[in-house]
């Protein structure tokens, strides 16, 4: 994957958007891009622009998927 995408995921954060519209951004980016990484990065890409009071109570949770993380930081 050329930096140029990896660029673009890691320069996406959540800001003023709800959290389903800021995964909904990553998940487009992800698609469009034909990203194949696994699992561990995407949910990395996701945790790294959340809002930052969200992040760190995420990141004491145990997380399998990207949903999960996604579901609790809507709670």
């Amino acid at each position: 994957m050329c930096w140029q995408v990896y660029n673009r995921l890691q320069s996406l954060y959540q800001g003023s958007k709800n959290v389903d519209k800021y995964f909904k951004k990553i998940k487009i980016t992800i698609i469009k891009d034909n990203i194949f990484e696994d699992r561990e990065a995407k949910m990395a890409w996701f945790l790294n622009g959340l809002n930052r009071y969200i992040t760190n109570v995420a990141e004491l949770q145990y997380y399998l998927k990207i949903e999960d993380i996604v579901c609790m930081a809507t709670k």
